[in-house]
């Protein structure tokens, strides 16, 4: 399972367990900014990656916040 497939899997859990892929729209999903904030929680205790809140909300899709993660684990 690649890093985005994760992440979106990882927003199902918080977006009433239903289907989300790589390239789905956070906000279209339901997303607000509680969700917004567990997610990123979850994403720093999980994978090590601190998001800010204004990175996680513009890039706004799994695959987005995957890059994200793969950038702040390779301290870039």
């Amino acid at each position: 399972m690649s890093l985005a497939q994760e992440m979106a899997a990882l927003w199902g859990e918080y977006l009433d367990n239903r289907e989300v892929g790589p390239d789905d729209d956070f906000f279209a999903l339901g997303g607000n900014s509680l969700i917004g904030i567990k997610i990123i929680e979850r994403v720093a205790q999980e994978y090590g990656a601190e998001l800010s809140v204004r990175d996680f909300y513009l890039a706004q899709t799994p695959a987005r916040v995957a890059a994200l993660v793969e950038r702040g684990r390779s301290g870039t």
